[in-house]
C-alpha cells in the first residue's frame, strides 16, 4: 500500500480526476480514505433511482468515500470506481448517495487515495443483485 494525497482544482471533475491519479500511478485499484472539498452543480445518485440528482450551485463534500478501479490498457483504460459522498447544499441541507460523472470542483478537492499496486478492481454483472459488481483480482496472477 503507498498513500496518495491530491488536491483537485476548479472545473476538474472529481471522478475523471480519481481515476486518472490512480492510472498515473500505475496502478490499478485504490481506495480513498478521506476526502473534503467543494462542487458546483453536484450529481448525485440515491439508492434505487435511475438518474442522479443535480444539486444546483455551491455545495461542500463532507465526507467521499469508496474504491476507484482504473482498466488495465487493453479494457481500453475504462474506470470501474464505485465512489459515495455526503454534500452539504449551500442551505445546509444535506445529502449523500453515489457521485455521478459530471461533479465539477468549485475551489478545491483534497483528497487522500491510498493505491493498491498489487491489485486489480473491475465490475462484472452478478446474477444475484442484477448489477455489475466488484471483482478484485490479484495483478500479474
Amino acid at each position: 500500500m503507498k498513500t496518495l494525497p491530491i488536491r483537485l482544482t476548479p472545473g476538474q471533475d472529481l471522478r475523471e480526476a480519481l481515476e486518472a491519479a490512480v492510472r498515473t500511478q500505475g496502478c490499478q485499484a485504490a481506495f480513498v480514505l478521506s476526502g473534503i472539498g467543494s462542487l458546483v452543480d453536484a450529481r448525485i445518485r440515491f439508492a434505487g433511482a435511475d438518474e442522479p440528482l443535480r444539486v444546483c450551485g455551491d455545495s461542500e463534500i463532507l465526507s467521499l468515500s469508496g474504491t476507484v478501479g482504473v482498466g488495465a490498457t487493453g479494457d481500453g483504460g475504462r474506470g470501474h470506481s464505485h465512489l459515495h459522498m455526503a454534500v452539504a447544499a449551500a442551505t445546509g441541507e444535506v445529502l449523500g448517495g453515489h457521485v455521478a460523472p459530471g461533479c465539477r470542483v468549485r475551489t478545491t478537492a483534497e483528497i487522500l487515495l491510498v493505491l493498491l499496486p498489487d491489485w486489480a478492481f473491475t465490475r462484472e454483472p452478478d446474477a444475484a443483485t442484477g448489477f455489475a459488481e466488484l471483482v478484485v483480482k490479484a495483478r500479474g496472477g
